[in-house]
Parts: C-alpha cells; structure tokens; sequence
C-alpha cells in the first residue's frame, strides 16, 4: 500500500482578511513532491483557509490513490487536534469543512500531525503565493511557483490543475501580517479565548497565583534582601498585608494548595493565608530569592557608591553577579525554570499559591511571556501583592494578574 505525506497551510492578511491555502502530496517512500495545489479563497479567517488546505491536499491525495494511507502534517494546532478527535469543533464556518475532510478518506487510512511552522515551509510558501496573485487579481500559476525549490526539495513536481478564477480582489492587502495574525489566532484557540473560534478540550490549566511576601523592615527604604542576608521577618504592617491577602483569597475560593519559599518572610506570610484557608504550606527552595552577596541589607543607593563597576555590569548583563558570590540573573532563570516543571508535575490541572519574592515572581512572568532577561527591571511588584500565571496541557501558557494590591486598599 502506498503511503502519502500531505502538508497543509493556509493564512489570512487582516484575519478575517484576504486569504488563500496551500498544500503539497509527497511520497513516503521517495520524498518526491506528487502535486501541489493552492488557491486565493477571498476573504476568511486564518482557520478557515487552513481546513481549505488540507481539503485540498486531501482531495489530491485520492486522486492519486484512493486506496493509500496518508499522514497528514500541519502547523496549525487547532486542525490536527480538531481533526484528531481531541478538541470540539463548534464554529459553523468550520464545522462543514472538517466533515467533508473527514469524508475523503476513510478515518483508518488518515493520521495527523502537528509539526512546527519552520517544517511547513512548502505548504506555506504556496498559500502565500496564492495570496499574492489574489491580491494581483490573478488566479495562482503552479508553473511560476517557487514553493517546491524554497522547501528544498529536490524533485520534480507534478502539479495539480490550477484552482478556479478567484471571487474577491482584496484591496490594500498587508504583506507581512499574515504570519503574525496566524500566529496570534493559534495560540489564541488553543487557550480558549477565541472569539469566533471552538472552545479546545485542554482541561483546567495548571494555575499558579503568585503572591509577593508581607512587608519587612527593609522593604520601606527599597534594601536588597535576599536569600543570604539576615532573614528578616515580617513587620506588623506585613502581618497586617498577610492578613488582608489571606481574607481576599479565602473570599475567592480557588486555591487549592500553597507552596513558600524557605525564607521566614515568606513562611509566615504563607503560614497566615493557609491558617485562614485550613491548608497546609509546603516548601521549596527554588522559590527563594536571589542572593545578593555584598549588597545584602544596602540600599541602591549605597550599592552604587560602593561597587558602581559591578552594579553597572549587573545591570546590563543577566549573567552578571553581585559583588562577593551573589546569584545572577542567568541562575536564577534557571533554578526558577526548574522548579517550575517540577510544580507543575505535581499540580497538574490544580490552582497553587506560590508564596515568593520580587526577582522569582517576575521570572517567572517574563519566562510566560518570553520577554527579554532587562524587563525585570520594568516591571511593578509590590509587598503582598498578587500575581497569576496558567499553563495548558498543549505547553502554551498565560499571565492572568499582575501586582493586583486592590485587597490592600
């Protein structure tokens, strides 16, 4: 039995906007491309043009051999995961198309595939260029494609006939915005929150609400405290915030487990919310602060007077350490990254409050939302403030909350 690879692509400039698909047949066995298809489809949204695509390839795939099993390869998530069986399919622009692309095979014969974007490129290349000539007004040549040659390939295609005259010409059309829109919808129906898109059967994210420690007698005058100063414990406007953070979380109801820092800070804030919640706290070292060496219990201030090369080179360099053995950036990134998979291991699907500090809590933000190592530094968190991250199943994540002091006030 022959063994077909079909690969599927599909974009729209604007989202819903001008839109087009592509996909190529190749054989299994050679590699060889079998035939390509591609078509301007006027205006649509980007998962609409993807299930064209894979419509098409689909249909290409029978013409070929009706009788061959065919392993699909996607980019887009949400198709392989809808067309798996896995997630609901609800849309109506979406619902017709996955039945009739269920249809063309029977279910035995197809299996997907979700390969990263970079593993896609023939596909892609000839949804862009079906965009390209609808935007001309024209109907997509194969005999001028390059998608073949820019995949690498080196084999000779075999097209499939060119697609019908294009219904709409979309007027001022944007180039590059198809790819970031696509990107953008991706991760947007995998989390849920589509507006116009199915609700994916992820389950209940992992949850961490993330919560600052207390106020201490260093916090007021901003002094570097961290894992190897003198430990400070809370003060009594701390206690106080604690007891504030405690009652707002009690009056919420969701957490279900609480994890702190070894710190006292951090233990007696965490202490006070689970007496409250009728919880008990567990404790991991990764959750501790940075150290900060020489600086430990100085202000700012005092550090650039005293060590201005090194605070200059901390600054500038996530791999930089503070002056006599403190912890860089780069170390705690990773201790804090650690830590994170082994927390979600054990609390899968659950709502967990991590009680930490300043440079943990944003670590962990800025590794959500992959931002650079200096925005650290832009970012607000106040004593006994809130924070929330959520971390799905399929490995995309999200910030919920950030610095919420509103149960203070």
């Amino acid at each position: 039995m022959r063994e077909f690879i079909v690969e599927a692509d599909g974009g729209s400039r604007g989202n819903p906007g001008p839109a087009g698909y592509g996909a190529v047949v190749i054989d299994a066995a050679s590699g060889g491309t079998l035939a390509e298809a591609a078509e301007y489809i006027g205006v649509a949204t980007n998962n609409v043009a993807e299930y064209r695509g894979l419509l098409a390839g689909l249909k290409a795939a029978r013409e070929l051999d009706p009788t061959a099993t065919v392993r699909v390869r996607m980019d887009s998530k949400l198709v392989v995961e809808q067309m798996s069986g896995r997630w609901k399919i609800k849309h109506p622009d979406m619902k017709p198309l996955a039945l009739e692309a269920a249809g063309v095979f029977p279910a035995s014969q197809v299996t997907y595939e979700w390969v990263p974007r970079e593993q896609n490129k023939h596909a892609d290349r000839l949804a862009n260029e079906a965009m390209d000539a609808g935007r001309r007004g024209e109907q997509w040549s194969p005999s001028s494609s390059t998608a073949d040659l820019d995949a690498g390939s080196t084999s000779t295609p075999t097209v499939a006939p060119p697609p019908p005259t294009p219904t709409t010409t979309p007027t001022g059309a944007r180039e590059p915005g198809d790819r970031a829109a696509k990107a953008e919808a991706d991760l947007r129906a995998a989390r849920n929150v589509a507006a116009a898109g199915p609700e994916p059967d992820l389950g209940a994210p992992a949850t961490f609400v993330l919560l600052r420690h207390g106020e201490t007698p260093l916090t007021p005058t901003k002094r570097f405290s961290g894992s190897g100063g003198s430990d400070p414990a809370l003060s009594d406007i701390g206690r106080y915030q604690a007891e504030r953070v405690a009652a707002a979380l009690a009056a919420r109801g969701t957490i279900q487990a609480i994890v702190s820092s070894p710190l006292a800070r951090c233990r007696e804030t965490a202490a006070i919310v689970a007496a409250r919640l009728g919880l008990q706290v567990a404790v991991d070292d990764g959750l501790r602060e940075t150290g900060f060496g020489a600086w430990e219990g100085l202000t700012f201030g005092e550090v650039r007077e005293r060590y201005p090369e090194d605070l200059d080179a901390w600054l500038a360099s996530p791999g930089a350490r503070p002056t006599g053995g403190g912890e860089s950036f780069e170390a705690v990134a990773q201790r804090v990254a650690a830590t994170r998979d082994k927390l979600l291991a054990a609390y899968a699907g659950r709502t967990v409050l991590l009680v930490s500090h300043v440079t943990p809590i944003k670590t962990l933000v800025r590794l959500v939302l992959g931002a650079p190592p200096e925005s650290l530094f832009r970012m607000e968190l106040a004593a006994a403030s809130l924070s929330a991250v959520a971390y799905y199943a399929d490995g995309n994540a999200s910030l919920r909350l950030l610095n919420d002091t509103s149960h203070l006030r």
